[in-house]
């Protein structure tokens, strides 16, 4: 909450309440008069008929609450925000502490077509705390999934293969609502890929947590909100995209609320049929039994990935009033995702002429089945003082994905060798549950306590089998290869954290304590691995508003990154014989910590946010590419004596805990509006990457310099059509044995109202160039590796949107509870 200080006019008090010079608070909320929105860093100002220039006032906070202190007299209240009618409140008595309730302003006429359908919200919201996109406002992303909506989010960066990454580093925390959620994906973050743009409301980006949130994430956090209207009556957008390369979607998001409760739904339904590769090409530096060099040979491996993709998502949620205070909110969703990929292999040898020396054929095919459910139950009670709230959550999900891929493998060339053929079958479950509650206290003098508990309880079994067979023989299962994972993971938190408010300068203490119980139970092999441990999360974050336009924030925080199952697993991939990933068991966590000093300066029509971090890990793991030392046979019959058999070593990928990494970094976000017709939005980073340390006797010290940016153009065009441009470059980067190269990614969409401004009818396109391709050289001692990967070709889409409301007024304070209600607040618990 803002709260402005008033200044004394001197001299003569003429027109003041001479009874009573004790100071007085008038506060209120600001709202769009369309949307029912509130304004975040409206002026609001009280000018004195006899002190007419020297007006006292301040700015609404973010959700768009003002309370200014006054001495008692005669004002006139004027009000002002870009966009939007100037409204001006006659003159009146202010002799006591008043509350306005909710003041509405009205658009601009030459932007009211604009907010009936986006709102009156930038692309891009930047605050001290925090960078808030706004999805609504960015048609670049309609008919896309979550991943594309995350490609465009300042700070944040997605790969060919869906890696999410902030600041460069991928080890960033993804939250649903402000909770995990199976929705990331029991894979990752490329679950995310099946959950629709339409369905999320804004993502918020936290580089500088505080105790409140969880310490997972060395990077920060990225909370994705998904829609819940809360108009009154009957409110809902519908949305139906097609593009090419052969895709469809559509979604319908409704809500219906009445003075007791709030009834909302997403539902959205997504088609996809694209295609993307695989390259590799090794060079072998070969040497014989008794360390004499030998000629190079060649190895070359080219895969097509066709991905056929079946979605559907659904949430229903419904809020009870208690009373204007207090309220329930029970709500769930379900996603269901089926896969079918064929991805063909062909391996072909080359000796050290570069003549052909065999090739050989693989092909698997996979049909994958994926389903996410989950159950919560959120309870909320705000007391009279202003942001003193209780929040309870209790929440039930289980994930599974099952995955059953035939493979065949067989050597054309030089002669025709017996099929191969292989079964693999991966059956994963898993179970979490979350218990929290948070209880926040502001005090009169500006000052907060809080106090919270959260306990996040994950069961997970996966259930690999391989099953080899030859010359179409029954399958017989490999138990070298098959394996039974339990993975446990229990974690047990509770904070506390103290607000300090001295007049323009902000503290924020607080300290986390983590219990973390984990088990890896290998069945097939009974390896069984337990830790137990406690930690210690301190956070340390200061402000200070230098002047109403200028913040400046600097904070400190302890995290940690805890290995996935995937990583742990030391079962490897199938994919590929030559190149393959396995996990590793004895891997463990990573504790950093994190410094990030930011500044946040605003002008009229533009809003600039730069910051400086650093941080450093200890037991940092990284992923390494090695030479196992073993020889896998790609042509030839193994079971015939007469056969010649050509062999090839296997290049695996694996993650390896090393001694530090230490990162530092600047980066600053630009949003500028010089008129209604015009915005831009602009990002920048560059970081540095130093990491040392040894594995197997090799040594990874590695220091890299990289940077990416991102700029984002609206364009208002005649004939009420919206223009969006983007371009995004990701710079090269390198590590102990490996470079990537740099890669520029230019997308771009238009927009028309229709329906006399009920709908809209877009086009975007993405990947203009089709230049969305990664390329890695490795250099090891026993080989050099060139890869290169597009996970999809530029994407062609069309979508038509309508809007339905039956609008009411809505006069019901907001005391800044997320956009799900679920403990998620904004303002981060400390009001800077």
């Amino acid at each position: 909450m803002f709260l402005g200080i008033a200044q004394q006019p001197s001299g003569n008090r003429q027109g003041f309440n001479r009874g009573n010079l004790n100071p007085i608070s008038v506060s209120g909320q600001i709202v769009s008069q369309q949307s029912k929105e509130s304004l975040a860093y409206a002026t609001v100002l009280f000018r004195n008929s006899r002190f007419s220039n020297r007006p006292q006032g301040g700015i609404t906070d973010e959700n768009g609450l003002f309370e200014i202190e006054i001495v008692p007299g005669d004002y006139v209240i004027e009000i002002e925000f870009i966009g939007f009618e100037s409204l001006i409140l006659d003159q009146q008595s202010y002799s006591e502490t008043t509350d306005l309730g909710v003041i509405e302003l009205a658009l601009k006429s030459k932007e009211l077509d604009e907010i009936e359908l986006v709102g009156e919200r930038t692309t891009v919201e930047i605050k001290l705390d925090k960078k808030i996109y706004n999805v609504g406002s960015d048609i670049t992303v309609r008919g896309g999934s979550v991943s594309d909506v995350l490609d465009n989010v300042p700070s944040v960066s997605v790969d060919v293969e869906g890696n999410v990454a902030l600041r460069g580093n991928n080890n960033v925390r993804i939250l649903i609502n402000g909770k995990p959620s199976g929705l990331v994906g029991l894979s990752g973050p490329q679950g995310l890929r099946s959950l629709p743009a339409e369905s999320i409301e804004q993502v918020e980006v936290i580089t500088s947590p505080s105790a409140r949130y969880s310490a997972e994430g060395t990077a920060g956090i990225l909370n994705i909100i998904l829609k819940k209207q809360d108009l009154y009556g009957i409110n809902g957008n519908l949305i139906g995209s097609i593009g090419e390369p052969d895709i469809a979607s559509g979604s319908a998001t409704l809500n219906w609320r009445r003075e007791k409760f709030n009834l909302f739904t997403t539902n959205s339904y997504n088609y996809s049929n694209n295609s993307g590769y695989f390259s590799n090409n090794n060079t072998y530096y070969n040497i014989d039994a008794e360390g004499v060099d030998q000629p190079d040979t060649f190895l070359s491996e080219y895969r097509d990935a066709n991905r056929n993709r079946n979605s559907y998502f659904t949430t229903l949620g419904l809020e009870y009033f208690f009373n204007e205070k207090t309220s329930i909110i029970f709500s769930g969703f379900y996603r269901s995702s089926d896969g079918k990929d064929r991805t063909p292999n062909e391996i072909e040898e080359f000796d050290s002429h570069r003549n052909r020396v065999s090739f050989t054929e693989r092909v698997e095919l996979e049909e994958e089945k994926d389903i996410s459910k989950q159950i919560s139950l959120n309870f909320f009670k705000d007391y009279e003082q202003r942001d003193h709230r209780l929040t309870a959550t209790l929440q039930y999900e289980e994930s599974s994905e099952d995955e059953l891929a035939n493979i065949s493998n067989q050597t054309i060339f030089p002669l025709n060798s017996p099929l191969q053929r292989e079964k693999n079958i991966t059956i994963e479950d898993d179970r979490r549950i979350l218990v929290q509650s948070d209880y926040v206290k502001p005090y009169d003098n500006g000052n907060r306590f809080e106090i919270g508990f959260r306990g996040n309880y994950t069961n997970q079994l996966v259930d690999y089998q391989v099953s080899l067979t030859r010359n179409n023989s029954d399958f017989i299962l490999d138990t070298d290869l098959s394996n039974v994972l339990e993975y446990k993971e229990y974690i047990t938190a509770g904070y506390s954290q103290y607000g300090i408010q001295f007049d323009k300068f902000g503290v924020l203490m607080g300290l986390r304590v983590e219990h973390s119980q984990i088990t890896i139970n290998q069945r097939t092999s009974n390896d069984l691995n337990t830790k137990d441990y406690t930690d210690f999360f301190p956070t340390v974050n200061l402000s200070l508003e230098a002047s109403e336009q200028t913040s400046y924030q600097l904070g400190y925080s302890r995290r940690v990154r805890r290995p996935r199952s995937r990583y742990i697993n030391p079962f490897p991939s199938r994919s590929s014989v030559t190149n393959i990933f396995q996990g590793n068991p004895d891997i463990d966590p990573t504790y950093s910590n994190a410094f990030d000093l930011g500044l946040l300066r605003r002008w009229d029509k533009m809003t600039f946010n730069a910051s400086t971090y650093y941080s450093k890990a200890t037991d940092s793991f990284v992923f390494i590419n090695e030479d196992t030392g073993m020889l896998v046979t790609i042509s030839g019959d193994p079971d015939d004596p007469n056969s010649q058999l050509t062999q090839v070593p296997v290049i695996r990928r694996s993650p390896v805990n090393l001694t530090s990494n230490i990162r530092w970094g600047t980066e600053f976000t630009l949003s500028w509006f010089p008129s209604s017709d015009f915005r831009l939005n602009g990002n920048f980073n560059l970081f540095h990457s130093s990491t040392k340390g040894s594995y197997s006797g090799l040594s990874y010290d590695a220091s890299n310099l990289s940077w990416f940016g991102r700029l984002n153009a609206t364009i208002q065009l005649p004939f009420d059509i919206d223009l969006q441009l983007r371009g995004f470059y990701f710079g090269p980067s390198e590590d102990a044995i490996n470079k990537r190269r740099g890669n520029f990614i230019a997308s771009g969409a238009l927009n028309k109202r229709i329906f006399k401004d009920k709908g809209t009818i877009s086009f975007r396109a993405s990947d203009i160039f089709n230049t969305s391709i990664r390329q890695i050289e490795t250099f090891a001692p026993t080989f050099y590796s060139e890869t290169e990967i597009q996970w999809r070709p530029p994407t062609f889409v069309l979508s038509l949107s309508y809007i339905i409301n039956e609008r009411r007024e809505n006069r019901r304070r907001s005391q800044g509870r997320g956009n799900d209600g679920g403990g998620f607040q904004d303002g981060e618990g400390f009001d800077f």
